[in-house]
């Protein structure tokens, strides 16, 4: 089987090495760097100065000196996406590789480089880009593109939009130096996060001196001066450095999809379950369809298009999908809110533990922490988990794992937990 890919993200890249270990041919067709902007753009850029950060923070916690050379940080950063783009080259030795912008020319061909390319298959994982607001002055502004490849830290930045991408920046930047404001449209950080998970984290980025005014509408940027309206009242914030973090969306521009009579809408590509389009033998995964855009997500969708195309039944549940915010305190969801739960109509059990009652938090001086896990008051069963502290993105994989196989709160009641960790810290709140 003829099997054609277009985008080298997560979506793009891994589907097409898992093809071809099924036997598949596999063309890959893409228009940037191999990686997409997970690597490139993203997570891994991101997560390189995370690691810089912590170590700023844990230094400062001490009482040593901190000494920061941000040059040589970025350095190690590109380096991190170089070695691990090599990574991926390697991993492809079976792929036929395109570089070029794909078009669709019919169902079955699409057009790179002036090349036609016909398949079997067709698979479209082009991924997303930054959205920009549509207000004056908005090209001014950074997107995590151009942040990313900064050299300097700037004295002071304006990030507008206090969802993942914003809050990850303005939590980085505040330790590397910058004075840092965030702008959030709506009444809480992180929309669409449990709203006890989000004031907490404003009230942990505030003790770090991180400004945050929510409820914010910004109308213009010029130069360094951001324009907002709050309560009625026009207010305006003066920055070196303006980043806009409000969200992405998906990348379709150029794809020609008409000429294939797919079907789209300002959201990105519809597909049903198994992430076919409406036309028959072509596939849309990962951010380019306007789901949840994380990398793993769109990987695991890759996985269910394979398997569809080769008729077998998998038991991936895209509604247990774990997802982290880098901020420090790090923040890590699973499943359902308790706002959701409400909505729904379901009864449910919350149950709550802190940080500050883990020895292990405490020995870390890491006590600013909190973990919530929401359970059906009928059975038991977990619905979701919440937490905000240090290591919680590798501490919500239990509750993934929990919420897969359908536990419920006495079946993990039963299960140790090592001590001292911080894994005790969910332990607790399920024995509450």
């Amino acid at each position: 089987m003829r099997l054609l890919i277009i985008g080298a993200g997560p979506g793009g890249y891994e589907t097409a090495v898992e093809a071809v270990k099924r036997g598949m041919e596999v063309t890959l067709i893409t228009e940037g760097p191999l990686g997409g902007t997970c690597l490139n753009e993203g997570c891994i850029p991101t997560k390189t100065f995370c690691h810089y950060a912590e170590l700023i923070e844990q230094n400062r916690k001490a009482g040593l000196e901190v000494n920061i050379d941000f040059r040589n940080i970025a350095e190690r950063k590109d380096a991190v996406i170089g070695q691990l783009r090599g990574g991926i080259e390697s991993l492809l030795k079976g792929v036929d590789v395109v570089y070029g912008k794909a078009s669709f020319k019919d169902a079955h061909t699409v057009t790179a480089g002036g090349q036609d390319y016909e398949a079997d298959r067709i698979i479209i994982a082009t991924g997303s880009q930054s959205a920009i607001l549509p207000i004056p002055g908005a090209d001014t502004a950074m997107t995590s593109r151009e942040i990313l490849a900064l050299r300097e830290v700037p004295s002071s930045i304006c990030v507008i939009g206090g969802g993942v991408i914003g809050l990850e920046f303005a939590s980085l930047f505040r330790s590397f130096g910058s004075e840092v404001t965030v702008l959030e449209y709506c009444r809480e950080l992180l929309p669409r996060f449990d709203t006890d998970i989000a004031k907490r984290l404003k009230q942990a980025l505030g003790k770090r001196g991180i400004r945050i005014e929510t409820q914010a509408q910004v109308t213009a940027i010029d130069g360094g001066t951001v324009r907002y309206i709050k309560k009625d009242t026009e207010c305006e914030v003066q920055s070196e450095a303006v980043l806009m973090a409000v969200g992405r969306r998906a990348n379709i521009e150029g794809l020609n999809l008409e000429a294939a009579g797919i079907e789209y809408d300002r959201r990105g590509i519809k597909v049903d379950a198994g992430f076919r389009t409406s036309v028959a033998d072509i596939y849309a995964v990962g951010d380019v369809t306007g789901g949840i855009m994380l990398a793993h997500v769109a990987t695991y969708q890759g996985l269910r298009a394979l398997n569809d195309i080769e008729g077998k039944q998998d038991s991936i549940r895209f509604d247990v999908v774990p997802a982290a915010v880098f901020t420090m305190p790090e923040v890590a969801v699973v499943g359902m809110t308790e706002d959701e739960c409400k909505e729904r109509g379901i009864a449910i059990r919350c149950l709550k533990s802190f940080y500050r009652a883990n020895g292990k938090a405490v020995s870390m001086d890491e006590t600013d922490g909190y973990c919530k896990v929401i359970a059906s008051a009928e059975d038991g069963r977990i619905l979701g988990c919440h937490i905000m502290g240090t290591h919680s993105s590798d501490m919500i994989h239990e509750v993934a794992v929990m919420m897969n196989m359908n536990a419920s709160l006495s079946d993990v009641r039963n299960i140790i937990h090592a001590h001292p960790t911080l894994s005790e810290v969910l332990q607790a709140a399920i024995h509450e």
